[in-house]
C-alpha cells in the first residue's frame, strides 16, 4: 500500500537543494508535484488542495536551520500536516464499562473478518467479546463468523432460522453469552449507500441495541468513492470510527487521507492481511512516516515483541556468539520471522526501504528454504557436515526442489558459519558490543531484541 504516493512524494521533494530560506519560488514546483501525487493516490481533490495550501502557508518564510536543507524542512512540515490530516487515531477502550459495537459497510469490505480481528484484539486486552451474526443475506456469513470466532477463542451467537437481523441482535445481547460479555460486536450485512431499505434496517438495529461504537469498515482501495461512502453512512447512522481494510494490497492511500478529512471521523484500526492477527491500531504519526518513506520502526519492534519468543532469541544469540549456529537454529529463526507477517510489510517499516519491492518471488524463496531444511533429518540439521551427495538428492526430492537449490543453501550457510567463527576473536567481540550498543540507542534491535535472523 501507499507505494505510489511514497514514490511520487519522494520525487517531488528530492529537487529541493541549498538555500537558507523557503520561498514561493523554490517551493512552487515541489508543492505542485505533492498535489499531483496526492491526486494520483485517489485523495479527494478538495483535501489535496487544502493540504497543499496549509503546507505552503507553514513553509513560506520559514528559516532553514544550518544543519538541515530546505527539503528536510519541508518534509518535516508535510509530515506534521499529514499527522493532522489523519487525525488522532484512538482505538477502543481496553477496559471499563461494557461496550456494544456495530460494524457497517459496503459488500466485500471485510466486515466479517474485521469483526473477528477486533474481537481478538479486545480479548488480548482482557475483555470477553461476543460476536453476533446479523448478516442474514450472505449464505456463508454465519459459518464464516462462527469459524473465525472459534479460531479467535471468543464467544459466538447466531440464529440460522431467523431472517430478522434486528431480532437476532436483540436476542444476542440478552443471551447468556451476551450477559457474560463486556464487548458485543454485531456483524451486519453489506449494503450499498443508495440501498434505502437496508440502510433503514441498520438504523433500526442501532436504535434497538443502542451501540457505543458504530465503525465503518472500508476497503482502502476505494479511492475517491470512499468519501461518498463515508458521508452516506455517517448521515444514516452517526459513525464513531473507521476501520480500513486490505492495506496489504495495492491501495494508493487516498481513502485513508480523504475519509478522515471529509467526515471528521477518526480511523481507529487497520487490517493488514488475511490472518486473524493482521489487525492493528491506527497511529497517524506512524502512517505519515511510512507515506514519506521514513519507515515505522516502532511498529516493527512492537510486532517483533509480540511474535518472537524471547527465550528462544536469547538461546540463538548465545549460539551465534559461540559460532555454534546450525540449521535447527536457522529454521527456528526463519519461522519466527514468518510470524511477523509478509516480508513486504516488514520492509515498509524499515526507514528508506519502502521502495524495495518484495513480492511473490522473495516470499517463495523463503518457503523453498524452509522446505529444504524441513526435509533434513534432525541429525542433519544439527550436523551439516553429514550432508553428502546422496543425502542432498533425498532432501531435494523431499522438498520439491532441485539439488542445486540445496547446494546453494548449504554453501551460503557454510559461508555464514565461517564468518561467525572469525567473529569469535577480539574484533568480533568488539563488533558485537557496538551492534548491541546501537540497539540500546534507538537503532534497530540487535540479536537480543529481534532474534538475530541471519541472511
Amino acid at each position: 500500500m501507499l507505494e505510489s504516493l511514497t514514490e511520487r512524494l519522494g520525487n517531488a521533494l528530492r529537487g529541493l537543494r541549498g538555500g537558507g530560506r523557503l520561498t514561493e519560488d523554490n517551493m512552487t514546483a515541489a508543492l505542485q508535484e505533492v498535489r499531483t501525487a496526492l491526486l494520483s493516490a485517489d485523495v479527494h481533490f478538495r483535501v489535496a488542495r487544502e493540504f497543499v495550501d496549509r503546507v505552503k502557508d507553514a513553509c513560506v518564510g520559514k528559516e532553514v536551520l544550518k544543519s538541515v536543507t530546505p527539503g528536510q524542512t519541508i518534509i518535516k512540515i508535510i509530515n506534521d500536516e499529514l499527522v493532522t490530516l489523519l487525525g488522532e487515531g484512538a482505538g477502543l477502550p481496553a477496559s471499563g464499562k461494557s461496550i456494544k459495537i456495530v460494524l457497517v459497510g459496503l459488500h466485500g469490505a471485510g466486515k466479517t473478518t474485521s469483526a473477528a480481528k477486533l474481537a481478538k484484539v479486545l480479548a488480548k486486552q482482557g475483555r470477553s467479546p461476543l460476536l453476533v451474526a446479523c448478516d442474514v443475506y450472505r449464505p456463508a456469513a454465519f459459518d464464516q463468523l462462527e469459524t473465525l470466532a472459534a479460531q479467535s477463542g471468543v464467544s459466538f451467537y447466531g440464529d440460522r432460522n431467523s431472517s430478522d437481523p434486528v431480532a437476532i441482535a436483540a436476542r444476542g445481547l440478552s443471551s447468556e453469552s451476551g450477559k457474560k460479555s463486556d464487548a458485543v460486536i454485531f456483524d451486519t450485512a453489506g449494503r450499498l449507500q443508495i440501498d434505502g431499505e437496508l440502510v433503514e434496517e441498520i438504523k433500526r438495529l442501532c436504535a434497538k441495541v443502542n451501540p457505543d461504537e458504530v465503525l465503518l469498515v472500508a476497503d482502502s482501495a476505494l479511492g475517491q468513492e470512499a468519501v461518498n461512502v463515508a458521508k452516506s453512512f455517517h448521515a444514516a447512522v452517526p459513525l464513531t470510527g473507521i476501520v480500513l481494510t486490505k492495506l496489504d494490497g495495492d491501495a494508493r492511500g487516498g481513502a485513508a487521507l480523504s475519509m478522515r478529512a471529509i467526515t471528521g471521523v477518526p480511523i481507529k484500526y487497520v487490517g493488514t492481511g488475511e490472518k486473524v492477527d493482521d489487525f492493528d491500531l491506527f497511529y497517524p504519526d506512524r502512517m505519515a512516516s511510512r507515506i514519506l518513506g521514513m519507515g515505522d520502526v516502532i511498529s516493527l519492534v512492537e510486532k517483533a515483541q509480540e511474535t518472537i519468543d524471547q527465550d528462544e532469541a536469547e538461546r540463538v544469540a548465545e549460539k551465534l556468539r559461540k559460532a555454534e549456529f546450525d540449521f535447527e537454529d536457522f529454521l527456528s529463526q526463519l519461522q519466527q520471522v514468518k510470524k511477523m507477517g509478509p516480508l513486504g510489510n516488514i520492509m515498509e517499516m524499515l526507514p528508506g526501504m519502502s521502495g524495495v519491492k518484495v513480492g511473490n518471488r522473495e516470499e517463495n524463496q523463503l518457503k523453498k528454504t524452509e522446505a529444504i531444511i524441513l526435509s533434513m533429518t534432525a541429525m542433519e540439521r544439527r550436523q551439516p557436515r553429514l550432508l553428502s551427495g546422496s543425502r542432498r538428492m533425498r532432501i531435494a526430492r523431499g522438498s520439491g526442489t532441485q539439488v542445486r537449490d540445496v547446494n546453494v543453501l548449504i554453501k551460503q550457510f557454510s559461508t555464514m558459519r565461517k564468518m561467525m567463527k572469525k567473529m569469535k576473536g577480539g574484533k568480533g567481540r568488539k563488533m558485537m558490543q557496538r551492534m548491541e550498543a546501537m540497539g540500546g540507542q534507538g537503532a534497530l534491535p540487535g540479536p537480543r531484541g529481534m532474534g538475530g535472523f541471519p541472511r
